[in-house]
This record gives C-alpha cells, structure tokens and sequence, in this order.
C-alpha cells in the first residue's frame, strides 16, 4: 500500500455531510501518514470543512485481472500558515513536475485558474492534507482466477 500511495498521482477524495456525498479526483502527493493536495474553494473544500473525516482511495489498473487498490480513512487538515502551505506545494510540485514539463501551459494550479498568474487573485487556492489513520488494500494479480481478490 505504501508503495501504491507513493507512486501514483491521481487519486480520489470521499467526503460527506448533510446527506451529501462527493467524491472527486484530485493530484496529490504522499509523505507519511499525510496525503496533501490543492483545490480552488467549492463543494469539495466546504464538505470537508464541515466534516474533516474523509476517505481516500488511489488504485492501479494494468488490465481487469491485474490491479491493486489502497482506500484510507483520515482527517482534513487545511494549511493556513504560511510556512506549511509553501512546504505542501513544494511537495505538490516536486510530485507533479515531471508531468507539467510535458505540456507547454501547464503549471502547478493545473484545473484551479487558467493562466499561472491569476492564483492568488481570481481564485482562492486551498492547501490541504489529510492525516491517514487506516489503511487497508486488495490486489488482484494476472494469474489469480478473475473472480477472486486478495488482501494486501
């Protein structure tokens, strides 16, 4: 599972609250026991300011008989200080350069404003990171019977 948190980018966040449930993809990066993602202020970001508890799964997919999944359970954290939210986006942008160096126009507020120079002044950016306290995954390997998973 530490290995599956580290090395994929994507994941999705679930969160809930008055009835409401929401789960969204986001970008984010690992460093134990925090996952720490970005977002603009909307749904998400108010769902788990109301409830911190959140669930968190990132998964692997080769092929349908060869795949692994991790979910986690933790709490959102927003970073307000000055000094956690820098070290969180360092930590986001050294995860996710490799890839904004393949697309001319990327830069690390990707899906939060259209141009790198409006964040900050058109968009609230919302540095957050969940701290995990359970962890549990499967797998499923290319020669396990397709209708049988297994613990990791």
């Amino acid at each position: 599972m530490e290995e599956l948190l580290k090395t994929e980018l994507l994941g999705r966040i679930g969160c809930h609250n008055n009835g409401i449930t929401y789960i969204v993809p986001v970008h984010y990066a690992y460093e134990s026991p925090y996952i720490y993602a970005h977002s603009a202020s909307g749904m998400k970001i108010d769902l788990m300011r109301r409830n911190p508890e959140v669930c968190f799964e990132v998964d692997h997919v080769e092929n349908f008989f060869n795949w692994k999944s991790a979910i986690c359970w933790g709490t959102f954290e927003e970073l307000t200080s000055v000094e956690e939210s820098e070290q969180a986006m360092q930590k986001l942008i050294r995860r996710i350069e490799p890839y904004l160096a393949k697309a001319e126009d990327a830069h690390p507020s990707h899906g939060i404003a259209d141009m790198a120079h409006e964040i900050g002044s058109s968009k609230e950016l919302v540095l957050y990171r969940i701290k995990l306290s359970k962890k549990t995954g499967r797998f499923e390997q290319r020669n396990t019977p397709p209708d049988r998973t297994q613990e990791i």
